[in-house]
């Protein structure tokens, strides 16, 4: 097993010390496996997707435009 470091800051890191019973290097390596999962399925979701650049921004402005128009009608 190879270790790393990680820099925290001070507050952080007294937060920490109250909670001695907590192993937080599991914490950081349960945390750092639950990414890289994450990222493997972004990776392979991407992999065999057709979605272009413009696909997204045309459905980003049309979730843009409805969103906006439900909260206009809710302060009407």
């Amino acid at each position: 097993m190879v270790n790393i470091t990680l820099s925290l800051s001070k507050k952080m890191k007294e937060e920490m010390e109250k909670f001695p019973e907590i192993n937080w290097s599991e914490v950081a390596r349960s945390s750092i496996k639950k990414k890289l999962a994450q990222l493997k399925f972004m990776d392979a979701f991407l992999k065999e997707s057709t979605f272009s650049v413009e696909d997204a921004t045309k459905y980003g402005e049309e979730l843009s435009r409805l969103v906006y128009e439900k909260y206009i009608k809710e302060l009407e």
